[in-house]
Order: C-alpha cells, then structure tokens, then sequence
C-alpha cells in the first residue's frame, strides 16, 4: 500500500492510499522542496532548490539547479522512475520544475510541473 501525502485518513477512517503514479509524484514532491538536514534519519536527503530562490538569477544558477536536482533525483528515485528530461527555472520568488520520467515498474511516462512561490 502506498500511504498517500500529507498524512490523513479516508472516508472508512482508515489511513488514505494512493496508486503507483500518484505515489511517484508525492515523492518527487517531497524529495524536490526538502532541505538537506531537515530529515533526522536521512539528514542529506533532499534537493536543495528551496535554499537558491532568492540566488541572483543566471545561466550559471540555472546549470547548477539543473545538475544537482538530476543527481538528487537519480540518487534517490533512481530505482523507482527513469528521468528523461528536466527544467528548473527561477523566476522572482517563485520556484517551477517541470519533470519528464517513465515509470520504472510499468514504462507509464509522466510529465509533472512542481512550483512553490517563496512569500
């Protein structure tokens, strides 16, 4: 079973589950706007991208986010999906990754945009 994210219960009160894609993209989510060292048991998981919103926007920031989200996505989900392509862009306070992967289990591609705004 896959607990669906955040936490809660459904309508039998029972914990609430999710199917396989939905569960990949929670956990794309989670692994995407976690800081390194906000895990107890797994202080460097995490992408990093939340502590570079406020960076000087660049090319040479971009290619960073680029390449360190590609790794942290490969490390940690590398099992799980096959990453084909991927955007970061910065854009004021606002934060948009936009992800392309299949499916490791099924071949099923997905494309998925995350965006967090900073207030």
């Amino acid at each position: 079973m896959n607990i669906d994210f955040p936490l809660h219960f459904d309508s039998r009160g029972r914990t609430a589950g999710v199917d396989d894609a939905a569960h990949v993209r929670q956990m794309l989510e989670q692994l995407l706007f976690t800081n390194a060292g906000e895990r107890v048991n797994r202080p460097d998981f995490g992408s990093g991208l939340l502590q570079l919103v406020f960076a000087p926007n660049s090319p040479e920031l971009a290619a960073a986010l680029q390449f360190t989200t590609r790794a942290a996505i490969q490390r940690w989900l590398g099992d799980v999906i096959d990453l084909r392509a991927l955007e970061v862009t910065a854009e004021d306070s606002t934060l948009r990754v936009a992800v392309d992967y299949a499916l490791r289990r099924t071949g099923e591609t997905q494309t998925e945009t995350f965006e967090r705004s900073i207030p």
